[in-house]
């Protein structure tokens, strides 16, 4: 039975729709990311300019980074086994985790991108039965 997956996602969440066979399941995750804030100063080391230092903007965009491959991490672990996958987003996540999934060497024979405002999991839902009906 071929495991097809519709994915909406942005930094935010991501609404996952599953199809095998006549079964259909809708998952849900939240990336609890919060709003990306920028910061003046910085933290220094011994020296001015040494090694170690790092701009507060650089850690913030470290934790950023590093709380987008968790997440991201999340959404493979449910996409896993996919033979066809449809990703849906309005901004660069969707890119983001294309990247993400090839980084990662996973092999799915179908990768379908589009660019779509947020849906709800219904629409989500319908459009991607309509893809793979095709």
């Amino acid at each position: 039975m071929e495991k097809q997956i519709g994915l909406w996602i942005d930094h935010k969440q991501a609404a996952i729709v599953i199809l095998e066979g006549e079964k259909e399941e809708i998952r849900k995750i939240e990336s609890n990311m919060e709003k990306y804030v920028r910061y003046k100063g910085g933290a220094h080391g011994k020296t001015a300019y040494s090694p170690q230092f790092l701009s507060t903007e650089t850690q913030e965009d470290r934790r950023f980074r590093e709380h987008l491959n968790k997440y991201y991490q999340q959404v493979i672990s449910i996409i896993d086994g996919a033979d066809s996958l449809m990703i849906i987003g309005a901004g660069e996540a969707k890119h983001e985790f294309e990247k993400r999934l090839q980084h990662e060497g996973k092999r799915i024979r179908t990768i379908y991108m589009e660019t779509a405002d947020k849906m709800t999991e219904r629409q989500l839902a319908a459009k991607v039965r309509k893809y793979f009906e095709k």
